[in-house]
């Protein structure tokens, strides 16, 4: 009985890994997924890039376009700022203006408060990346 129990509790924690998140744009209807390894996909299900886990952002024909930093730096091709997204979920651009935020619950703002859209149980970095800077 011990085996089936661990055995489902591991099939359910593998379930939940593959599991994509939902993004939603301010009306509500659906505008793409991010799974947990980071692959980004429109919302007819083809993909569209990629988050890597060392941070790195590859398009749909897997070339790196930027990178997301530990600092939550982001970065372009060419390895120049175009943004940041702070700890509290702030985002900014390359010159430092607030251009909006990601907030706990997953809530993406403008600068003017204004909703953006969702990206419910998301880094709030990958949220940034997809809402805010055009890659």
């Amino acid at each position: 009985m011990k085996k089936v129990f661990l055995s489902m509790i591991l099939m359910l924690s593998l379930t939940a890994a593959v599991e994509a998140q939902t993004i939603r744009n301010a009306s509500n209807a659906q505008v793409g997924t991010i799974e947990r390894d980071g692959t980004i996909r429109n919302r007819s299900n083809s993909g569209i890039g990629k988050i890597e886990s060392d941070g790195t952002i590859r398009n749909g024909s897997n070339s790196m376009i930027g990178k997301i930093e530990n600092d939550g730096t982001i970065r372009d091709r060419s390895n120049s700022q175009i943004g940041k997204v702070e700890s509290d979920g702030t985002v900014r651009d390359r010159s430092n203006s607030q251009i909006g935020k990601v907030e706990s619950d997953g809530t993406v703002r403008d600068a003017s408060n204004s909703k953006m859209g969702s990206a419910s149980g998301v880094k709030k970095e990958w949220a940034a990346v997809f809402f805010f800077f055009d890659f």
